[in-house]
């Protein structure tokens, strides 16, 4: 593949750099870097160990070349750079820790990497054959992200898709009814890599993950009903699972799951406990059953976030409930049920 240097201001590396291992490498702490130097030091290391091609004004590719399993992630430069391992893109943590091959598509900003230097740059990997080198091709992304990863993971039939709170596409004819995007509308989702939800089809699995209380996110979800699509519910925890996922330690061994074929309802359930011990999870939780009026499920939820994260807004919520019962105001359950 092509690995000359950009010519867009956009992504200027420059120099050469000392040649390193790819361990060192992909260990290099990034956190901190503006978005010049950053987009330097990632082209710098996809040259030196795989590919790294320019792509328009607003995206562009870095290939790290390691095993038979290729991760291919899509995320803006924006996300990555404060990434807490490190400032580092997100698939370089699974090709240090598990050896794994990554493709990063990279976005300056949200643009769904809708642009045509993308299309072409995937029908050329189709061309190449490039994903038939590998065993085993997995595509991730969250939000316009998980669109993308969808959308694109038509390029390698077979391959297993893993897409948090995904758009199926912005199309105004279709999609009229989000208006959370409107600076999008003009955007054309209807031509190449286009409707999410078909791009799919070609998958051996297609996960989607999001929380079914958004109403929006879960409209996109139903638009993908197909009998490849298995769809992940993580119910109360709003509108940025990816960093739920994240700071749960759920994300990678979600990935391991599916790059071994065994993610599944059970498999994430299983992971997906860990939320019983997540503040952010709790503290949603306590809103959702204030709003509901629901005192006695509301202390036994204060009993157990006292228990395990010990936070002083659940104890005091339940010194209160604990004083309107005595006052006769409302009736709470007995210790220990």
């Amino acid at each position: 593949m092509d690995t000359e240097t950009p010519d867009s201001p956009t992504l200027p590396p420059e120099g050469d750099s000392p040649t390193t291992t790819l361990e060192a490498s992909l260990e290099t702490n990034l956190d901190g870097l503006k978005k010049v130097p950053w987009i330097r030091k990632i082209a710098q290391t996809a040259m030196q160990h795989g590919h790294f091609k320019p792509l328009g004004q607003r995206h562009f590719a870095a290939m790290i070349t390691g095993d038979s399993t290729l991760l291919v992630t899509f995320e803006t430069l924006q996300a990555a750079q404060v990434n807490p391992n490190g400032g580092r893109p997100l698939g370089w943590d699974f090709a240090l820790d598990q050896g794994w091959s990554h493709l990063g598509l990279f976005s300056d900003g949200d643009s769904w990497f809708r642009d045509p230097a993308v299309y072409s740059y995937f029908d050329a990997l189709i061309d190449d054959r490039f994903f038939e080198q590998f065993d085993t091709v997995l595509f991730y992304g969250a939000g316009p992200g998980g669109y993308a990863a969808c959308a694109y993971s038509v390029s390698a039939p077979g391959a297993r898709v893993l897409a948090v709170q995904p758009q199926a596409t912005l199309d105004p004819r279709i999609a009229e009814w989000d208006g959370r995007f409107a600076h999008m509308r003009r955007t054309d989702f209807s031509s190449r890599y286009g409707y999410a939800p078909d791009m799919v089809d070609a998958a051996e699995q297609a996960i989607l993950v999001y929380d079914p209380a958004e109403e929006l996110d879960a409209m996109h979800v139903a638009l993908f009903t197909r009998a490849n699509v298995v769809k992940l519910r993580m119910r109360f925890m709003g509108t940025a699972l990816q960093g739920d996922l994240w700071r749960m330690n759920i994300l990678m061994p979600s990935l391991l799951a599916l790059a071994e074929g065994r993610l599944d309802h059970g498999a994430f359930a299983r992971l997906y406990r860990r939320r019983r011990e997540y503040g952010n999870y709790l503290r949603s939780l306590l809103g959702v059953l204030d709003q509901r009026q629901r005192p006695g499920l509301t202390v036994h939820l204060c009993r157990h976030a006292v228990a395990t994260i010990g936070a002083p807004r659940f104890r005091r919520r339940l010194e209160a409930l604990q004083k309107a019962a005595a006052e006769g105001q409302l009736s709470l359950p007995p210790t220990g049920s």
